[in-house]
């Protein structure tokens, strides 16, 4: 055996995929095989379909979670849009909040969404609704109380999405209900010139259903939509 072929058979007895991922050496090898048949030789066969069953497993695998991963985008862009327009659909602030209480949270599967607004003169962490059922859903917040809750007491401009597990701090958002929430999304609402910003938090009792590095986009976008939406309501 030459030095050459030496070095050759080397070189695919360290890597044999040099010859089971190429088409043009497979063939060759299996017509081969064919003028053989009945020695003592390897089934290249068996080899090349178990190479092919593996890579067809590895696309098949891929093509689900593509399939997975759009028809979960698609569903949130279809929840997201029902919520903005059941939003826009409302007549008066006691119907759009009834509907951020009721409609809402059964669109986007939440258990809990509170309004906060920034008021110079009212509690931290006090309902300001109007009185009756919907008062717990607009919280007051101290000036700057947004950044404050967000950013965790760092003086910074918050994000305008912010999704993570809640803190010690839920209570001044969520009130009685905080013991329950477990993650969050927090949108971050400018109310225009002159006014003080605003938040929407969206409460969970399921510790996963936001995390720290899920995407925003859908939840930017509703929230873009929600200050224009609340624009007409606070003066």
């Amino acid at each position: 055996m030459s030095g050459d072929t030496e070095k050759l058979k080397g070189e695919i007895l360290r890597d044999p995929a040099l010859i089971l991922d190429d088409p043009d050496l497979m063939a060759a090898l299996l017509s081969k095989q064919a003028e053989t048949q009945g020695r003592n030789v390897v089934d290249l066969r068996s080899i090349a379909m178990s190479r092919m069953e593996e890579r067809l497993d590895r696309l098949e695998q891929n093509y689900q979670t593509v399939v997975s991963a759009a028809y979960e985008n698609l569903t949130g862009t279809n929840q997201v849009h029902r919520a903005i327009l059941c939003l826009l659909d409302v007549d008066d602030f006691t119907g759009f909040l009834q509907a951020l209480d009721h409609d809402i949270p059964n669109i986007l599967g939440v258990d809990a969404i509170r309004l906060c607004l920034e008021d110079d003169n009212a509690k931290g962490g006090e309902e300001i609704g109007p009185d009756g059922p919907l008062k717990h859903l607009v919280m007051a917040l101290p000036r700057y109380g947004v950044a404050a809750y967000v950013n965790g007491g760092i003086n910074k401009h918050p994000a305008q999405v912010t999704t993570r597990p809640t803190n010690e701090a839920k209570e001044a958002v969520y009130g009685d209900a905080a013991v329950d929430i477990q993650s969050e999304a927090l949108l971050r609402l400018d109310l225009g010139d002159g006014k003080l910003p605003g938040m929407v938090a969206f409460g969970s009792e399921d510790p996963h259903h936001f995390t720290a590095d899920q995407g925003a986009d859908l939840l930017s976008f509703f929230g873009h939509a929600l200050e224009r939406i609340m624009r007409h309501w606070v003066t």
